[in-house]
């Protein structure tokens, strides 16, 4: 099936499912999926989510309906989009996009199950108190995105090793972004490296970010890890390439559009373990006692043509680690 199809089929559907699910399909349980971002970001996400969903027997619209909420990266909506699930009774709560959708899940509800699909630590954020057993309603699969950080920080150095400056692009409004600087400064520290921040929250604000990071002189950029962000895509790679800002994401759809570099988690098999979590509750396993899974697979990945289009010396130590390279 073609993105656009699916896309498509996908969007009628969670149109309908909110009235005409609960008519013509009474008895079927209910998935409520909450994410931060929308639509269009996540359909091939959700994809494999539903993948992981019939590893354990469940299929949409056959025997359970999955109803949508998309805050299209407007963190404020959360409350009144989970409010709207809860009075719905699902069965079943899965938050994806970041912290932010989990925190607001958990303080919506301490009955309906949880499944949170998250960037960061969660015993770090509240979420959860032991990763072993997590107790209370919620559970879930960590990718570590916000933990990699200094990691990221640490690669970009490697490819400009006489930076003086390197800045780091945050959403105030996220609500990790306080504790992803503080790891960034931390690192920087260690390394005597320069670092400024710079905050963005809307789509004005990042062309006003790159406009003061070709003021500074900036020598690279890091991208922190944020939903919003990521609906912004297309725009990160124009403006990347026009200000000749070498810049490391923590997604690979940044490269794959265009970006120079991306360092994070294999993310489809986040969501796929996110579906079979989903269907092992439904089937009756409690959140307590599903351990939360941390991701051990970290991907590096190269856009060449943007390496060239930046006249940059890709160090062969780099290159060589690189787990995909995109000519």
């Amino acid at each position: 099936m073609r993105r656009r199809d699916f896309i498509t089929l996908l969007g009628g559907a969670a149109a309908g499912w909110p009235l005409a699910g609960r008519a013509q399909q009474p008895m079927m349980p209910v998935i409520g999926l909450l994410s931060t971002r929308s639509l269009v970001t996540d359909a091939p996400l959700i994809a494999v989510f539903q993948q992981g969903l019939r590893e354990t027997g469940f299929v949409g619209d056959r025997n359970v309906v999955i109803d949508y909420r998309w805050a299209e990266g407007q963190y404020d909506r959360l409350p009144a989009l989970l409010a709207d699930l809860v009075q719905r009774q699902v069965a079943v709560i899965v938050t994806i996009g970041g912290n932010s959708s989990a925190l607001a899940a958990k303080a919506a509800t301490t009955t309906i199950p949880i499944v949170f699909l998250t960037g960061s630590d969660p015993v770090r954020s509240g979420l959860v108190s032991s990763l072993h057993r997590p107790g209370g309603n919620l559970t879930g699969v960590s990718a570590l995105l916000e933990e990699l950080q200094p990691k990221r920080l640490e690669l970009l150095r490697e490819l400009r090793p006489k930076a003086d400056t390197i800045a780091v692009l945050v959403n105030p409004k996220y609500p990790e972004a306080e504790s992803q600087v503080n790891d960034i400064h931390s690192a920087a520290r260690g390394v005597g490296q320069k670092i400024v921040v710079l905050n963005a929250s809307t789509v004005p604000d990042i062309d006003a970010a790159f406009a003061a990071l070709a003021q500074m002189r900036a020598d690279a950029l890091l991208v922190a890890t944020d939903a919003f962000f990521f609906t912004r895509v297309q725009q990160f790679v124009v403006l990347t390439a026009r200000h000749a800002i070498p810049t490391i994401f923590w997604r690979r759809e940044f490269p794959a559009a265009g970006g120079l570099m991306s360092y994070g988690t294999n993310i489809e098999e986040i969501y796929r373990l996110g579906g079979v979590y989903v269907g092992r509750i439904l089937k009756g396993e409690k959140p307590r006692d599903l351990p939360i899974h941390l991701s051990t697979k970290f991907e590096l990945v190269v856009n060449l043509a943007m390496v060239r289009a930046l006249a940059l010396e890709l160090p062969p130590t780099l290159l060589a680690r690189a787990d995909e390279v995109i000519e």
